[in-house]
């Protein structure tokens, strides 16, 4: 079966882009704002690569749901290898070709930056191509919060100022915080074809009403997060741009709170408005400190 571009380009997921992207270049705003002085071809090249390693990772997940029946007709998350618009095959190949380009950015930074990079880079590839593991243990959301909170801003930090500017992980926090908000929304709502599957997820082991409370949470605790960093001043006040986003989390919460009445229908689709929360959210927090360098 002939695929075209845009095939290819919906089997990454992309619409969850912005949790691998935004880091980078929040982390590039911060580091500009604390007077570094940019390396952006480095800072573009960590942008590419990091979507990348998501990308593959995002291609060989499916793959490994599919093959562990988590993907099938029953679930509410129905990728396209359970209507057999792609094979199986497929998926692994072009999940391959995306680690490899990724790896081959690494190698590129790693020459104009240093080997330090590398156990950042090996460290992320490991997580990326290992996260159905985690995942299928209860550990997905701490995978998640390392992979796009914690080693994006590290990483981009060598790469972008040719050190690690550890006051960098301030961002991982919110940015983490939203970025496990859109896996457990999908895990709150395979809960039952996950249970069948046999595999286990956080909202399994907490519960369906526990869980949609923990999803509430995890679309304020990240507007508190950036709150408090303000006033002990590892954020300048130019960052509570990010806070006209709050519309939008209101409005997921009031989505979420809908389960009490609807049920787990409600939580169907919230993994993707949580991604664009997290990508507003960054835009404007990334504007922010843009800003707060220039005053």
């Amino acid at each position: 079966m002939k695929h075209t571009v845009k095939d290819w380009f919906v089997a990454t997921r992309f619409w969850s882009f912005p949790v691998s992207a935004m880091p980078v270049i929040a982390t590039t705003a911060f580091l500009l704002w604390k007077g570094f002085e940019i390396k952006w071809l480095c800072a573009v090249l960590a942008l590419v690569g990091n979507v990348l390693f998501h990308a593959g990772g995002n291609v060989l997940s499916d793959w490994w749901d599919y093959r562990k029946g988590v993907d099938n007709e029953k679930a509410y998350a129905i990728p396209q290898l359970v209507f057999h618009q792609f094979e199986p095959a497929e998926y692994l190949r072009f999940s391959g070709i995306l680690f490899a380009a990724a790896v081959c950015i690494g190698l590129i930074l790693t020459l104009l930056t240093g080997w330090q990079l590398l156990i950042i880079g090996v460290l992320g590839a490991l997580l990326a191509a290992s996260y159905s593991f985690f995942k299928f243990r209860a550990l997905g959301d701490i995978f998640v919060f390392v992979c796009f909170g914690i080693l994006p801003v590290i990483g981009t930090s060598f790469v972008a100022a040719g050190q690690i500017d550890w006051t960098s992980l301030v961002l991982s926090i919110p940015l983490g915080i939203f970025t496990i908000g859109v896996l457990h929304d999908n895990n709150t709502v395979d809960i039952k074809s996950d249970r069948d599957a046999g595999i286990r997820t956080l909202p399994m082991y907490f519960g369906e009403k526990a869980s949609v409370k923990i999803y509430i949470a995890y679309m304020i605790i990240p507007f508190i997060a950036v709150i408090c960093c303000c006033i002990m001043k590892c954020l300048p006040y130019c960052a509570l741009a990010c806070l006209l986003s709050a519309p939008l989390a209101l409005g997921n919460v009031k989505a979420a709170s809908a389960y009490f009445n609807k049920g787990r229908e409600a939580m169907i689709g919230l993994d993707q408005k949580t991604a664009q929360l997290h990508m507003i959210f960054s835009i404007l927090l990334t504007a922010g400190l843009v800003v707060a360098s220039f005053v």
